[in-house]
C-alpha cells in the first residue's frame, strides 16, 4: 500500500527539518525522509567539528518555528564583530593614507545587539527534530534511502531501499551537494571546483568567548576564527573555538597528517597573533570546496531547496542561511497556493520560487567567488586593488553596513553601489 502525503521531503538535515515544520505547521501533510538522525545532546560533549554562522534573519525564521529557544537551550555564541583585513598589504599602499588593510563590522553601526550566532550544524538541526516532535502532520522515517521516483499528472511517487512506496503532490530535494532526488528527477548541474580546499579545527583557547569572529586573507588561501562556547567545568578558563585553514590539497594533507603539538606550532606560526593561546586541538578535517548551480530549480512535480540547488564558497559561511532562505520562501508560497486551492506542484508557484530565489543566491555565489579570486592570489595589481577595496570599505560606511544588514539577512538588497559593481562581472548569468 502507497501512503499519501501532501508533501515529500527527502532530507532532513537543517533546511528539509526547518522546510518541513514550517509546512507542517501550516496544516499540510510531510512525509519528511532521511537516512540518518542526529545523536541526542550531551552538553558535555566536544562541540560538533561543523559549525554556522547564523544570520539575524535566519534566527527570525528558527523563532517562527519554535526551534530558536531550543538552540538557545542547548548552545549558541553570538557574535558582535566580524573583522576582514589582507596579510600581506602591497608595498604602494603605504604611499596613500591611513590603513587600508582592515575592515570591521559591528552591530553597534547598525543598532542591533548581535550580528548573528555561531552555532553546531547538530544542534540546529537537533533543535528541529526536537520540534518536529510536537508536529501531527509530519511523518518522520529514517534509515532509508531513495530507490525510485515516478511522477505522474497527478502525483509523484517514490520508493525507498526498503520498498516501501510513498506519494505526494510535490517532492522536495533537501538531500544535500549529491542529491538523489536531483539526479531521479533529471535536473542537471554547473559545477566548479574550487583549487583550494578547506580544512576545519575544533580547538580550545584561554579566556571566556569572544564577540568577534575574523578572517584574514593570504595567497594562499584565507584563514579563519570563530568563537565558540566556555568548554565548562572539565576545562576551567578555557573556551571552544573553531579555526578555518583554506590551501591547496597538498599541503592540507601535510597538516592533516601532522600530530597535534606540530599542528600546533604550525598554526602559531601561520595565524595572525590575535588569535587567542591555543591549549588544544580536539578535531580536524578537510573537504573540497566547489561552486555549483541546479540548471532549474523545479521539474514536474520536483523542486529543489539548499544544498540540493546550490553550493558556494563557505568563505562567510552563508550557506545554510541561503538555505533556510529557501526554505522560507517556498513555505510562504506552498502556503499561499494551498489556500488558492491550487496543486501543490503548480508551476505558477514553482516558477515564483525560482524566479525569488535564484537571483538572490546567485548575487551570493558571485560575491564569494569575488572575495575568493580576488584575494586568493599576489598579482600586484590585483593586491592593490583590493587594499584599495578595502580601505574603501572603511571610508564607505554606508556602503559597508548595507553589505553587513544584507549577509544579516535584514535587507533583501545588496547596496547600489555593490551591485554595479558585481553586474559587471562577466558570468553572472551563467551561475
Amino acid at each position: 500500500m502507497t501512503q499519501a502525503f501532501d508533501i515529500i521531503i527527502v532530507g532532513a538535515g537543517m533546511v528539509g527539518a526547518a522546510l518541513a515544520n514550517g509546512l507542517g505547521q501550516q496544516g499540510i501533510t510531510v512525509g519528511l525522509i532521511d537516512k540518518a538522525e542526529p545523536s541526542d545532546f550531551d552538553a558535555d560533549a566536544s562541540p560538533d567539528i561543523r559549525v554556522s554562522a547564523l544570520s539575524a534573519g535566519s534566527e527570525r525564521y528558527l523563532q517562527s518555528l519554535g526551534a530558536w529557544r531550543r538552540i538557545q537551550a542547548m548552545r549558541a555564541t553570538p557574535y558582535r564583530r566580524l573583522a576582514v583585513w589582507d596579510e600581506t598589504p602591497h608595498p604602494l599602499s603605504r604611499l596613500l593614507p591611513g590603513s587600508l588593510t582592515e575592515v570591521e563590522f559591528s552591530a553597534a553601526d547598525l543598532g542591533a545587539s548581535h550580528l548573528g550566532h555561531i552555532v553546531e550544524n547538530s544542534i540546529t538541526q537537533n533543535a528541529l527534530w526536537q520540534t518536529l516532535q510536537d508536529e501531527p502532520n509530519v511523518t518522520l522515517i529514517t534509515g532509508q534511502g531513495l530507490k525510485a521516483l515516478t511522477q505522474n499528472a497527478e502525483r509523484a511517487t517514490i520508493t525507498l531501499d526498503d520498498g516501501t512506496e510513498l506519494s505526494a503532490q510535490l517532492i522536495v530535494g533537501a538531500d544535500g551537494a549529491m542529491s538523489r532526488v536531483r539526479e531521479l528527477a533529471g535536473i542537471g548541474v554547473t559545477r566548479d571546483q574550487y583549487e583550494q580546499q578547506a580544512m576545519v579545527m575544533s580547538v580550545r583557547y584561554l579566556g571566556q568567548p569572544e564577540d568577534i569572529t575574523w578572517q584574514g586573507f593570504y595567497p594562499s588561501g584565507p584563514r579563519a576564527f570563530l568563537p565558540l562556547h566556555n568548554a565548562g567545568e572539565q576545562h576551567p578558563g578555557e573556551t571552544w573555538g573553531s579555526l578555518v585553514w583554506y590551501d591547496s590539497p597538498a599541503r592540507l594533507a601535510e597538516l592533516k597528517a601532522m600530530d597535534n603539538s606540530t599542528l600546533m606550532a604550525e598554526i602559531h606560526r601561520a595565524f595572525p597573533a590575535r588569535l587567542p593561546p591555543l591549549t588544544h586541538i580536539d578535531a580536524k578535517a578537510s573537504f573540497p570546496i566547489a561552486r555549483q548551480h541546479a540548471k532549474h530549480y523545479f521539474l514536474n512535480r520536483v523542486v529543489l531547496a539548499g544544498d540540493s540547488a546550490h553550493t558556494i564558497n563557505p568563505l562567510a559561511g552563508q550557506g545554510v542561511n541561503l538555505g533556510f532562505q529557501d526554505a522560507q520562501c517556498l513555505q510562504g508560497l506552498l502556503k499561499e497556493a494551498r489556500r488558492s486551492g491550487d496543486d501543490l506542484a503548480g508551476e505558477r508557484w514553482l516558477a515564483l520560487y525560482e524566479k525569488q530565489r535564484r537571483p538572490a543566491n546567485r548575487r551570493m555565489m558571485l560575491a564569494m567567488d569575488l572575495f575568493y579570486h580576488l584575494f586568493s592570489n599576489a598579482i600586484p595589481p590585483v593586491h592593490l586593488a583590493r587594499n584599495l577595496g578595502l580601505g574603501a570599505a572603511r571610508a564607505l560606511p554606508f556602503a559597508r553596513n548595507g553589505v553587513a544588514r544584507y549577509a544579516m539577512g535584514l535587507d533583501e538588497e545588496l547596496p547600489a553601489v555593490v551591485r554595479q559593481i558585481t553586474s559587471r562581472i562577466p558570468g553572472l548569468n551563467q551561475l
